[in-house]
């Protein structure tokens, strides 16, 4: 038989002190290690299967409280090194040397048992953990951005992840010629580089079809452009990606995220016909969306208007050129020579040829209002390649 613990018992002071030792761990999460490993000791053999088993749980609940594994290892060395002058045959080592030796060994061999079960069991209850909450947070994206969840229960989520949605937010799309995927470097670096921006509110950086998705807080405008120059940073030239931007205006509320998502999706849509530059706000597409809210009263706008340009010698699209940099520069054929490298005879003889082709002449303000619309809508539409 085992000599029984003694009632004087060290354990307690020395459980605390390893808890101590490990920044303030819970005594608790030792289980039964200290006793075990005295028996282990008194009996001069290794811990039992079943013994060991049971640290396989303390390994799981210790993880699933997010207590660091560094900090749990810690707790477990600290707890052996700090018994070992009070196991009976290290007190009696004058008496027995050997059993000093005996007494090593198996401390060493009970606690590297001990922890080799605690890592197992720790690493994978987090593995777990992760994958649940990389699920969770995937549900929460496709819910908040689908608008189809119940409100009451985003708006309880939505901080778990960062987010107000009392506040307005905005949302940015982004699409390159490689889709882009959860959990790589590139969205780790996007997440760093926007913590901090966007009124000091870290943003929500997800993917969604192949497209970066960052929904943020945007109290004002400064947020948004201070969210776009750091995406900028991060993705680096469009012309080694290929990266377009889409973003939306700010809204409050779940809703507001929705309607701001849509709204991204389809200004990057736009701007990738329209051409010109890299990142497309909505906010500065406003007159093409009023434009395309009937998509069939555009259609017969341009039709009825540029219409007669189709069949020019030298192809439509220098004429529709000429007339988007005059009309873009308020009327100044000087200026829009120089933005279209071209002299300033050659605008105005194209100009004539649209005159005198469509019966409309730009150069007169009565007449240029309806003109521009005409050629804004075109643009949008893709005219005249496709006006489905």
């Amino acid at each position: 038989m085992p000599e029984p613990t003694p009632d004087a018992s060290p354990l307690p002071a020395v459980a605390q002190a390893a808890a101590d030792d490990a920044g303030g761990l819970d005594p608790a999460l030792l289980g039964d290690f200290l006793d075990d490993l005295w028996r282990a000791v008194l009996d001069g053999r290794r811990l039992s299967s079943a013994r060991i088993a049971r640290y396989r749980a303390v390994g799981e609940r210790a993880a699933g409280s997010g207590v660091a594994l560094r900090a749990l290892l810690d707790l477990y060395l600290s707890a052996a090194w700090r018994l070992w002058r009070h196991l009976p045959p290290v007190a009696a080592a004058a008496d027995d040397p050997a059993g000093v030796v005996t007494a090593g060994e198996v401390v060493l061999r009970a606690t590297d048992d001990a922890v080799a079960v605690l890592s197992e069991a720790y690493q994978l209850a987090r593995r777990q953990l992760i994958r649940r909450e990389e699920s969770d947070r995937r549900e929460f994206v496709d819910d908040l951005l689908a608008g189809t969840a119940d409100l009451p229960g985003l708006l309880r989520r939505a901080p778990r992840y960062g987010l107000d949605l009392t506040g307005p937010h905005a949302v940015a799309v982004v699409r390159a010629e490689t889709p882009f995927v959860d959990a790589t470097a590139q969205l780790a670096a996007v997440e760093r580089r926007l913590q901090g921006a966007s009124a000091d509110a870290d943003p929500l950086v997800a993917t969604k079809d192949g497209a970066l998705v960052v929904v943020f807080a945007a109290p004002d405008r400064a947020a948004v452009a201070e969210v776009l120059d750091r995406l900028r940073e991060v993705l680096g030239s469009p012309d080694r990606s290929g990266w377009r931007a889409g973003v939306g205006r700010p809204g409050p509320g779940a809703a507001g995220v929705v309607g701001s998502y849509e709204q991204a999706r389809a200004a990057l849509a736009l701007g990738r016909r329209l051409g010109g530059g890299t990142v497309s706000d909505a906010a500065d597409l406003l007159v093409y969306e009023v434009l395309l809210r009937d998509r069939a009263v555009a259609t017969d706008l341009v039709e009825s208007t540029l219409g007669p340009l189709r069949g020019v010698r030298g192809g439509l699209a220098p004429l529709l050129d000429t007339l988007e940099a005059y009309l873009g520069s308020g009327g100044n054929a000087t200026e829009a020579a120089r933005r279209l490298h071209l002299s300033v005879r050659a605008v105005t003889y194209r100009l004539t040829r649209v005159r005198d082709l469509t019966g409309l002449d730009v150069t007169r303000p009565d007449q240029r209002f309806g003109v521009q619309a005409a050629v804004l809508a075109a643009r949008a539409l893709g005219w005249p390649g496709s006006t489905a």
